[in-house]
């Protein structure tokens, strides 16, 4: 199997981050095999926006419900992210994941720290799937 060099590896990096930047709005949760539980880091309406490698959840009166940094590795299959929030009972953990990019839509599948990265989009005990849409940007008519 080839190797991919450095200079490959930014490149395809550099691409899959300029695709996560703006707004999302989630569609879907998994978590530990149960569908769209209660969650407290998501609420209808909420917008997850992606700037740089920053990420942050907020609901639609301005509540941060999440926030924190992401890296990438696009080289690998699955593609890997570490998620590490900077706020909530994750503050600090490097909690590893995967993810798919497919047109306007993100999802991710990410454990627990410590625990190896999921690399089925179906979720274990210990391990969230979120699917995102990307949301539509508005224009104004004037």
């Amino acid at each position: 199997m080839p190797s991919v060099s450095t200079s490959e590896e930014i490149c395809i990096n550099a691409h899959d981050r300029q695709r996560l930047q703006g707004d999302w709005v989630q569609t879907a949760l998994e978590d530990s095999g149960v569908l769209n539980p209660v969650d407290e880091h998501s609420a209808p309406g909420a917008v997850t926006t992606i700037s740089g490698d920053q990420f942050q959840v907020v609901t639609l009166t301005g509540e941060v419900l999440l926030a924190g940094r992401f890296t990438l590795d696009a080289t690998t299959t699955p593609k890997a992210i570490i998620w590490v929030d900077a706020i909530g009972a994750d503050a600090g953990k490097q909690l590893p994941a995967s993810y798919r990019l497919e047109g306007d839509h993100f999802i991710f599948i990410a454990a627990d720290e410590g625990k190896p990265r999921p690399t089925r989009f179906s979720t274990a005990p210990g391990q969230t799937m979120r699917t995102f849409v990307r949301k539509a940007s508005v224009t104004s008519n004037t």
